[in-house]
Formats: structure tokens, C-alpha cells, sequence
């Protein structure tokens, strides 16, 4: 047997002498919900995603419910996880029945993990049809954590990233929103976002999630964006295993990988943590939850060799991120 440095093995243990991990974003309430029926659906675009989870929403009851939100609870703990952040569904087809699952699930685990919950409405904030608005308030006044996707309404982004800070004020809550997520140069969500943190007067309390098109953008436009997220406090998480299948595009711009630019971003002090997103769903049907496969992808498409930046990544960033 060759006696090497098992570097994987230390990190583990580092890991755990800091409190364990930290696993800053997921759904965990659409979680093992892939079957093969609906598993062509994770063929089709991420915008259109959003939308394809209705019927599942609709269907599903609390207890259905509380068993995915359980199980993945569960595959956390075996993994060292101390603490959680997960969006859940608050919108006319699912109504309030995440919210009484979720309840249950934090009062089963109380003692084992720390659960930090955020609404999730895929709907936006101005569709009347479907009620979005009033889902929004009864998500908003449950959760730990705002949520938010502006391209759920993307005509109208800067007034649903205004209802998203001007929620948080009103509760005292922090913000965690989904940012630039389709990989092309044009989009400047994440610009927008700390903008309206600094209007807002929000600095330290805004976490931006994915950020996958900072990569296409000019090197210049992106070293400036990093001074202003360090002037608005701004945190981020990583989601590195959920955007490698990310297709292919024509658009012209620096060569890049699609994983959160976290290289970039500890060299400005932006605090950064990591997630697994979704899990076994029709947006990721292959994915385990594994926090060690997505901290390796990060090592490795981030190019982070330094162990104990790794750590921190894993464990006490993801903390302040979940404001903890």
C-alpha cells in the first residue's frame, strides 16, 4: 500500500473541527421527486424548469412533503452537516403546505441540524392570476431568509429586487437571491442586486446566489463589480456540481467555466459559501447531495488550492452567509 497525503481526508477532518459543513443552498422540499415518468422533463430549459414543478407542487401533500424535506435532512446529518439553508415553495399551486411541512421537520431535527428556511416563488412578485404577491407576504413572514429570483420577472427586476429588500427591513430578515443564471455576457442582475443593497441601506445582509454569467463578462467589468460587492458587504454562495450541465453557448466572451467565479471573489475578502441546489429533481436528476463533490468541483473549476481557504468555504463562511 503507497503512503501518500490523503488531502481530501485532512480537509474532512478540518472540516469537522470547525463544526462541520455548511450547505448554504437547496430545495429541499422538491427533493427525490425525479421519477421516470417525468425524467424527460429534465431535458428542457432552466426558464422553463421553473414552471414544470407545478404539478408536483399541486399534488403533493404535507406529509409527501415532509418525507422528501426529511430524507434529505437526513442525508445532510450522515455527512457532518451542522446547518442548512433551503428555499421551499410558497405559491398558489403548493399554498402554505411547504410551510406545515417544513415546521414539522424543523421540530424533528431541532437538535441536530440548524434549518434556516427562505420562500421560494417561481411565479415572481406581479403575476395577479396567480395570486404571486400574497404568496410572497405568507412566505416572507414564515421564513428565516428572503428569497428571490429576479428572472422570474425579468421585465420588471428592479421593483422585485426593491420588494425583496424593503420585505427584509420590514422583518429584520436577511436576502439570499438567484442571480445571472443563464452564462451570457448581457445579464446584470448581480450589478442590480448590489446597487439596490446599497440604496437600500442592506450592506451585510444581501447573500447573491449563483452569479454564473460574472464569468462571461470583461475582466475589467468584473474586478470592478468585486469593489462594489465589498462596498455593499455583499456574500455569495456557489452552487459548483448544479451548472456543470449547463448547454452550450454562441456567445462571445472571455473563455470560462460555468461555476461561480469564487477565485476571483476571496482575493476583494467576499465572503463565500457552498451549496448543492437541487436534489434528484427534474433539474437535477444525477445529484446526491454529496458536499464533498461539490467542494471538489469548486477546487478544482475555481482553481483553490489553498486548504484552508477550502475549509472556511465549507464551514464558517457558510455560517455568516446563513446568518448564523
Amino acid at each position: 500500500m503507497v503512503d501518500f497525503w490523503d488531502i481530501q481526508q485532512e480537509i474532512l477532518q478540518k472540516i469537522k473541527e470547525k463544526g462541520g459543513w455548511v450547505n448554504c443552498h437547496a430545495h429541499i422540499d422538491r427533493a427525490y421527486t425525479i421519477t421516470r415518468e417525468n425524467f424527460h422533463l429534465s431535458q428542457k430549459l432552466r426558464s422553463e424548469k421553473w414552471t414544470l414543478n407545478d404539478v408536483i407542487r399541486r399534488n403533493s401533500t404535507v406529509d409527501q412533503i415532509y418525507d422528501r424535506m426529511a430524507q434529505a435532512i437526513e442525508r445532510m446529518i450522515e455527512q457532518g452537516v451542522s446547518a442548512i439553508g433551503t428555499f421551499i415553495d410558497v405559491d398558489c399551486n403548493v399554498k402554505d403546505k411547504a410551510i406545515q411541512a417544513a415546521i414539522r421537520v424543523r421540530e424533528k431535527y431541532q437538535n441536530d441540524i440548524s434549518i434556516k428556511y427562505l420562500n421560494q416563488s417561481s411565479n415572481g412578485l406581479f403575476n395577479e392570476e396567480k395570486e404571486s404577491r400574497k404568496w410572497f407576504e405568507v412566505g416572507a413572514e414564515f421564513v428565516d431568509i428572503i428569497g428571490g429570483l429576479v428572472k422570474a420577472d425579468i421585465d420588471r427586476a428592479s421593483e422585485h429586487v426593491d420588494i425583496l429588500l424593503s420585505t427584509a427591513k420590514k422583518y429584520g430578515k436577511m436576502v439570499h437571491c438567484h442571480v445571472d443564471e443563464l452564462n451570457i455576457p448581457e445579464e446584470q442582475e448581480t450589478t442590480l442586486l448590489v446597487e439596490k443593497t446599497i440604496e437600500h441601506g442592506m450592506q451585510g445582509r444581501v447573500v447573491g446566489i449563483h452569479g454564473i454569467s460574472i464569468n462571461a463578462r470583461s475582466k475589467e467589468e468584473r474586478e470592478e463589480l468585486y469593489v462594489l460587492m465589498k462596498k455593499a458587504e455583499m456574500m455569495f454562495i456557489a452552487c459548483p456540481v448544479s451548472w456543470l450541465n449547463e448547454r452550450r453557448s454562441e456567445a462571445l466572451s472571455p473563455i470560462h467555466n460555468p461555476v461561480t467565479p469564487v477565485d476571483e471573489m476571496l482575493p476583494h475578502n467576499i465572503t463565500v459559501g457552498i451549496g448543492t441546489d437541487n436534489i434528484a429533481d427534474i433539474w437535477m436528476p444525477f445529484n446526491t447531495a454529496d458536499m464533498w463533490m461539490d467542494l471538489r468541483v469548486l477546487l478544482e473549476g475555481a482553481r483553490i488550492y489553498d486548504i484552508d481557504t477550502l475549509v472556511d468555504i465549507a464551514t464558517v463562511n457558510g455560517r455568516k452567509v446563513l446568518g448564523l
